[in-house]
């Protein structure tokens, strides 16, 4: 991903409201795995990654920072809840399996683009397979003047496949299937035994026939294609290479595993477990994937969570050591929501015209309507609990309730949406707090 910061933080801009000190930080922690990957072998293992911890409400933009990256990079990224994971020996998912995740990340990441690469040659094989069910070859021996009349057949027969002509046409074909059922939660070392166990008994994959039409034929062919076309185990052998060197894991909601001081009478010991079992991995360690070792020294760590109930310095000495790059994200007041409502390529307010398009509703906001939905929303947030923008979906929601439910009455309409409207759908919301409390 050759992007300099400020072509990472334009990107972000166009989806993310605000936090210019977070993107940046993130945008040059971005920059430095492309600038390492420049130097020499030997300088290369000594940079390590500098780690980043995000701190703020939630609402703020944490989560929607790591959706946007995940779809700018072309670098191996997974995120995960910290909540989900438990200590080695307590029910639940133990935290070396997000390093497993990033690695079939990363398979999947590099598969695709060896797909794209080869589109030629896999559409090709599927072209040749289907026809040949639609056209058996002819036998050894047949006479030149046999060869080139069925050489004119097949490529009559490719130029109707190819313009869609055969879809609706019925053929038994034949696909070949994995024996065991591909697993990426397997436990690395059953999953390496399984591998073994099929090659000892030689079957990698059995044969299925089916009855289908030409166009499902496509589909279910293409699997046994890109193990044909592709080589499988270069891949594999580039999809580790990538994720040591190029991985990203963003770690959300960090904070539920930090156990707060004023609770010391009752620790969690599983929440302690985890930083615990956490911190190898954020140091460096080599973790068994189903593809092999993975060495964690080079993966970038982005944690994030809001820290009301704790705070970044609950978590253990060790594990705060490792998140040395840290940011706070601003909370949103009134004219930051106001922004997220209007500037947003993917804003909530194209999302819902966009919806009542397709009842054919014109929807259109005024810009006064804009305000005030903006001026609940906070005045919510700072009565309440701060959610940050989550609050505007309950709040639009509310406003365009009854407009939503007869949009199909409506066909053909505009629909403009005014200050007035909104202060009357939410007038007795705003003026009883107990209501508020359970609507807002």
């Amino acid at each position: 991903m050759n992007m300099t910061p400020k072509e990472i933080v334009d990107f972000l801009d166009d989806y993310v409201i605000g936090q210019k000190d977070a993107k940046k930080i993130i945008a040059i922690a971005l920059r430095n795995r492309y600038r390492r990957m420049l130097l020499s072998k030997e300088l290369q293992d000594d940079i390590v990654p500098k780690n980043i911890l995000m701190i703020g409400s939630t609402g703020v933009g944490k989560t929607e920072i790591a959706r946007r990256l995940s779809k700018l990079m072309g670098m191996p990224f997974i995120k995960v809840e910290a909540s989900k994971y438990t200590e080695v020996g307590f029910v639940g998912r133990d935290v070396e399996s997000m390093v497993r995740d990033l690695a079939m990340a990363a398979f999947n990441l590099v598969k695709s683009e060896h797909i794209e690469k080869n589109q030629d040659n896999i559409n090709a094989y599927i072209e040749d397979k289907i026809i040949k069910k639609l056209l058996p070859p002819l036998p050894k021996g047949a006479s030149d003047e046999k060869m080139a009349e069925y050489d004119r057949s097949y490529e009559k027969m490719l130029n109707k496949f190819r313009n869609g002509d055969l879809d609706d046409l019925s053929i038994e074909i034949e696909i070949h299937q994995s024996a065991i059922s591909d697993n990426s939660n397997m436990p690395p070392d059953m999953a390496q035994m399984q591998e073994s166990f099929i090659k000892i008994i030689g079957i990698t994959n059995k044969a299925v026939k089916k009855e289908m039409k030409v166009k499902d034929a496509k589909k279910a062919l293409e699997n046994e294609a890109n193990e044909k076309i592709l080589d499988i185990e270069n891949i594999k052998t580039e999809a580790l290479n990538r994720a040591q060197n190029e991985g990203i894991i963003f770690i959300d909601e960090i904070d539920k595993v930090a156990v707060s001081s004023g609770n010391s009478n009752r620790q969690d010991p599983s929440k302690e477990g985890v930083q615990r079992d956490l911190l190898p991995i954020v140091e460096g360690s080599n973790v068994a994937t189903k593809f092999g070792n993975l060495k964690t020294d080079h993966i970038l760590f982005i944690a994030a969570g809001a820290f009301h109930i704790s705070k970044p310095s609950d978590l253990i000495p060790e594990l705060q050591g490792r998140f040395p790059l840290r940011v706070e994200l601003d909370s949103l007041d009134e004219e930051a929501l106001y922004q997220i409502l209007t500037q947003p390529k993917n804003s909530l307010l194209k999302q819902y015209s966009a919806l009542l398009a397709t009842e054919k509703v014109e929807l259109e906001f005024d810009d006064d309507a804009i305000r005030q939905i903006a001026k609940v929303a906070q005045n919510a947030n700072e009565s309440m609990e701060d959610i940050g923008a989550r609050r505007l979906h309950t709040v639009i929601e509310r406003v365009l309730e009854d407009i939503s439910f007869s949009a199909n009455e409506k066909a053909n309409e505009k629909v403009i949406v005014t200050k007035e409207l909104v202060s009357e759908r939410l007038s007795d919301i705003v003026k009883d707090q107990d209501l508020a409390r359970y609507i807002l």
